[in-house]
């Protein structure tokens, strides 16, 4: 006997078995697209799960069912209302490590013979807005006595030769658009309330000259990055105007690489997000690969041997969409997986070692692995392919063996944020900015978003080290281009 279901003027028809359950899986699928689609318009982009107990009220649980009326009284009194302590507020104290300007104000009406006891100092934060200026560079010439030539000083290497921009302001203009993201048109709106006045070629120029002043150091950091034996992999899109197509919107690829033992970042444009794109740059990495799903890392063809790590945060985040699906299932997944992440936590405030972090995370870590490994192939068979919570356990399940990898050593990370964090200037930036140029333009965008990554996380302000590199790299030797790297630059240099 088939199910039976309404139509639509209310009467009742039989429909096989088979089509009753496709009827149920497509009602599934719609449900859960209009979920994401309410999330997306209205909802909260954030992840965090605090799971509820049966204990904890509801704000909006005014009552149940079964609850029944009880006799009431009104009853009055009165009671002192208690007088709640008034707290000054806490002013934050101004860092010392800022110049300090003394203004001395005497009193106007000083007695002779008055004798000074102490003084009061009051301290004001003031800001001194930064003002373009010219560096004029003037060599005396000399002639020498009995008409053996003339005699003037060398002029310093300049970042663009027989060009006007210093490198101040070549790395003012770099760092204003991909670290502060702001676009070119904006920065020329900001000069021009100084009377400078540039155009968008003038910019443009200076932006190439840079990037190709800079290629061989970018060079340098790729060879650092892939000498690493464990590398994290990402993508993100980013618009490219077709020089084929006008007015056309090319959608192409910022493939991202970090290491995370050596603090590294680098950033590679590619015009696809084909396989071909990580094949290229690791054709001859071996090591670690700790990527999400994407099935174009796991078929490269490529000369080394690589193990392939999942992120644990990506298959929590289908578990997170699928809590309007099935709240149950979904939620029990995300219990687990904070336990994981409270591991994860505890051995970081431990400050332990890598091979202490291992052990720890085989002892503890393991066992809720285990257990929700079970749980998973338990209840896979009994939700519907196309829901959200299908969905959610497949996709755990074929990456499983990889999602648990890192639990067999120390250097592992349980999952890919750290590169996500390296990747959210440039989701900033295309924000702004909006597309690149051209494909060109893009891969040298790159250049730049892996320099400010790297400095980002080695803690070296970026405008003092794309100065001094930008003064330096003319004269520097090949060689020795790893000392300018933001992880090496700080003990070999001081800012300026």
């Amino acid at each position: 006997m088939g199910n039976a279901i309404k139509n639509h003027i209310g009467q009742e028809q039989f429909v096989s078995k088979e089509q009753y359950e496709k009827l149920l899986s497509e009602n599934e699928y719609l449900k859960q697209q209009l979920s994401e689609l309410k999330r997306m318009i209205f909802g909260s982009k954030s992840e965090r799960f605090v799971p509820i107990g049966d204990s904890q009220l509801s704000l909006f649980d005014f009552g149940q069912e079964n609850a029944t009326e009880k006799d009431t009284e009104q009853i009055s009194y009165t009671r002192e209302k208690a007088q709640k302590e008034k707290k000054n507020a806490v002013r934050a104290k101004i860092p010392a490590h800022l110049p300090r300007v003394e203004e001395i104000i005497e009193p106007e009406d000083i007695q002779d013979g008055s004798k000074k006891i102490g003084e009061e100092i009051t301290e004001i934060l003031e800001y001194n807005p930064a003002r373009v200026f010219v560096r004029k560079i003037i060599r005396p010439k000399y002639a020498n006595p009995r008409d053996e030539g003339v005699v003037i000083a060398e002029l310093p290497s300049l970042p663009i030769p027989k060009g006007n921009a210093g490198a101040s302001m070549l790395a003012y203009i770099m760092v204003s658009k991909f670290v502060d993201h702001l676009p070119y048109y904006r920065q020329i709106q900001i000069l021009k309330r100084q009377q400078l006045i540039l155009s968008d070629s003038t910019i443009n120029g200076w932006f190439n000259a840079t990037a190709n002043l800079l290629e061989p150091l970018y060079d340098t950091l790729a060879e650092q990055v892939l000498q690493s034996d464990y590398i994290q992999a990402d993508e993100s899109p980013i618009g490219v105007q077709d020089s084929h197509k006008k007015g056309a919107l090319h959608t192409g690829y910022q493939w991202v690489y970090r290491s995370p033992i050596d603090r590294l970042v680098l950033f590679k444009y590619h015009h696809s997000r084909e396989r071909k794109a990580p094949e290229a740059v690791l054709k001859k990495f071996s090591g670690s690969l700790q990527t999400d799903g994407y099935q174009a890392y796991q078929n490269m063809k490529i000369k080394g041997e690589i193990t392939l790590l999942a992120c644990m945060a990506h298959a929590r985040r289908y578990f997170e969409k699928a809590l309007d699906n099935d709240k149950k299932r979904a939620g029990y997944v995300l219990e687990q997986m904070q336990r994981l992440y409270d591991i994860e936590r505890d051995a970081r405030e431990r400050e332990i070692n890598f091979e202490t972090r291992r052990r720890y995370r085989q002892l503890y870590a393991r066992p809720v692995l285990a257990e929700l490994e079970t749980w998973l192939k338990d209840n896979i068979s009994q939700t519907l392919p196309k829901s959200a919570i299908g969905k959610a356990i497949a996709y755990t399940l074929n990456l499983w063996p990889k999602l648990k990898e890192y639990t067999n050593d120390g250097k592992y990370e349980i999952d890919n944020n750290l590169i996500e964090n390296a990747i959210r200037p440039l989701a900033l930036g295309r924000k702004n900015y909006l597309f690149a140029g051209s494909h060109k333009a893009a891969q040298r965008a790159a250049m730049m978003y892996s320099f400010f990554a790297t400095c980002k996380i080695n803690y070296v302000e970026p405008l003092a080290w794309l100065t001094d590199v930008l003064n330096r790299i003319p004269e520097h030797k090949a060689n020795k281009l790893t000392e300018l790297l933001p992880q090496n630059w700080e003990e070999q240099s001081s800012p300026q």
